[in-house]
């Protein structure tokens, strides 16, 4: 799995579980990249199965990753709020991308 950012640059990992039955599609994708573009940190996102990261502030990246319901999406970041963003990524997906108090 290869991403932006060399092997063991990540300051912090994560995974939940899409509960949406149609999985990641495009009002979830844009939900994702709108919180992570809030955190000064390179955030990825992957969906398990496929193992490819991408860039989680970008729209088109993350709605081709095609994730089905239940597939876990892992989420990895670098930087001055890597934890955060990871954390907040992580819950944003187990509240079935729900902005919530994320915007």
């Amino acid at each position: 799995m290869s991403g932006i950012m060399p092997p063991g640059a990540w300051a912090a990992t994560g995974a939940a579980a899409i509960p949406d039955p149609t999985g990641l599609h495009a009002r979830p994708a844009v939900r994702v990249t709108k919180l992570a573009k809030r955190f000064d940190a390179a955030v990825e996102i992957a969906a398990e199965r496929a193992g490819k990261w991408v860039n989680a502030k970008s729209p088109n990246a993350v709605m081709k990753l095609k994730a089905a319901c239940g597939e876990r999406l892992l989420v990895r970041a670098a930087g001055p709020d890597a934890e955060a963003a990871v954390a907040a990524v992580v819950a944003l997906v187990a509240r079935n991308f729900e902005a919530g108090g994320d915007g």
